[in-house]
């Protein structure tokens, strides 16, 4: 850091990504682990403005496949009690 300057650093949220892909879904964790590494590399060239902005996005992702997730895990076990024994 140059002078003394404190950069701020915006969150990646690069463990919630990772678990969202293996765990909620695959498909909004994967870009979600894109713009986690986007928020990390921006950090590193001090280039806020870029990393708030993949964070947001990484964060809105993130938040979205947990959704999605928790709504496809309801209807499974929704499905799998109503089903009648054969």
């Amino acid at each position: 850091m140059e002078g003394g300057a404190i950069h701020a650093v915006a969150p990646s949220y690069l463990g919630w990504s990772i678990f969202n892909t293996l765990c909620c879904c695959l498909p909004l964790g994967i870009p979600a682990i894109i713009f986690s590494c986007k928020v990390e590399s921006a950090n590193g060239r001090g280039d806020i403005d870029r990393a708030q902005d993949a964070s947001q996005t990484a964060k809105t992702l993130n938040i979205a496949g947990l959704i999605c997730g928790i709504i496809i895990i309801i209807i499974y076990v929704s499905i799998k009690f109503t089903e009648k024994p054969k």
